[in-house]
């Protein structure tokens, strides 16, 4: 197996990488933290013309017609910053439902940015994030209506429309629901735009295929936990650099940090986690592309692996700064937030552990 890019990745990844830096600095995110929306219109067109929010729409839909592979390469560079705006919610999460769900009529304006959608499937409780649905529809004088609360759903207050996983008599269905104008509700990560949608008696459309939809949701919540682990990647990489980049500048007892032996045994820790992560992020992305038998074992133990190593990464980034990295100033403490937001995002690590046990002691 190959885990290095090939030409056309590494171009685009240079592209990210360069725009990013000239579009997105460290001003931009922080001014975004105190948006409402979480990004400009502008900033949202720059990222329609280079054709990255229909990335994954196929070009018969207007889009670039490229796999999860690719959008990992643009998503690692994203969680350097960590950018804000609802590039995962619309461009990937929404897009990726859309597609599995054969919603072929919502795609040609996801591709060109004039509508963004989001999804509506986590809710409160412990284990699997498919099983634990509780949100109910009902069919009444009919028409559709829904009933129950997501507490988390990402961009939830400004998307345009959501998907939402809700259970019917045949098992789990989807409804859409246009313009949720969800709840806003603080987050650990300031960067991030979370809503809470509450549906008493919500009228909603049901879309998608006839019969219980559970395995189409299964597919969604795995390749939406490989996406996470891309921007987990970016973020653990950006604070790895940013810690040392301090430590080699800061001076100690007459010697930057950086020469210290528990430095560079803690650096070269934290660095094995993030290589690990890489290798395991690009081949989960690799099988779900070529729809390989190891596809959800994949999903499921990078989402375990990276969401446990990007907490300790970027906590020990904070660690390295001493007490500057507790302050506002330092931007350690935004790739912290978004580690441990991301780690919770469609189930915290744990849970992912346990699906990647279960599929072993299924097997063994």
């Amino acid at each position: 197996m190959e885990f290095t890019l090939d030409d056309d990745q590494q171009a685009l990844q240079s592209t990210a990488r360069q725009f990013l830096a000239d579009r997105a600095p460290s001003s931009y995110v922080r001014a975004m933290t105190e948006d409402p929306a979480g990004f400009t219109p502008e900033f949202w067109q720059e990222l329609v013309g280079l054709g990255w929010v229909g990335l994954l729409v196929p070009e018969s839909h207007g889009g670039a017609g490229m796999g999860l592979l690719e959008a990992m390469v643009v998503l690692e560079e994203m969680g350097r910053k960590p950018l804000p705006g609802p590039f995962l919610s619309s461009a990937v999460l929404a897009t990726m439902a859309a597609r599995r769900l054969g919603l072929e009529d919502r795609l040609d304006a996801l591709a060109s940015g004039v509508t963004r959608g989001t999804i509506a499937l986590d809710e409160d409780g412990h284990g699997d994030v498919v099983d634990r649905v509780r949100t109910r529809a009902s069919r009444k004088s009919g028409s559709w209506r829904l009933t129950g609360t997501k507490p988390i759903v990402l961009d939830g207050a400004t998307a345009d429309w959501v998907l939402v996983a809700a259970r019917t008599q045949q098992g789990i269905g989807t409804f859409a629901v246009e313009h949720p104008a969800g709840r806003p509700v603080e987050s650990l990560d300031v960067t991030r735009r979370l809503a809470r949608l509450e549906f008493d008696g919500t009228p909603a459309t049901p879309v998608g295929p006839d019969g219980d939809q559970t395995g189409i949701w299964r597919r969604i919540a795995d390749d939406g936990a490989v996406a996470l682990s891309a921007e987990l990647l970016g973020t653990m990489q950006a604070s790895f650099d940013l810690a040392i980049e301090y430590a080699k500048a800061r001076v100690q007892f007459d010697r930057p940090i950086a020469t210290f032996q528990a430095t560079k045994h803690k650096a070269a820790e934290l660095l094995e986690r993030i290589e690990l992560s890489r290798v395991g992020t690009h081949y989960a992305a690799w099988a779900s592309d070529a729809e390989d038998p190891v596809r959800a074992e994949a999903a499921a133990m990078v989402k375990a692996f990276a969401g446990r190593a990007a907490n300790e990464v970027t906590g020990e980034g904070i660690q390295i700064h001493g007490g500057v990295g507790f302050t506002w100033e330092c931007d350690a403490h935004l790739h912290y937030r978004r580690a441990k937001s991301n780690d919770v995002l469609l189930g915290y690590h744990g849970i992912w552990r346990e699906k990647v046990a279960d599929s072993y002691l299924a097997s063994a």
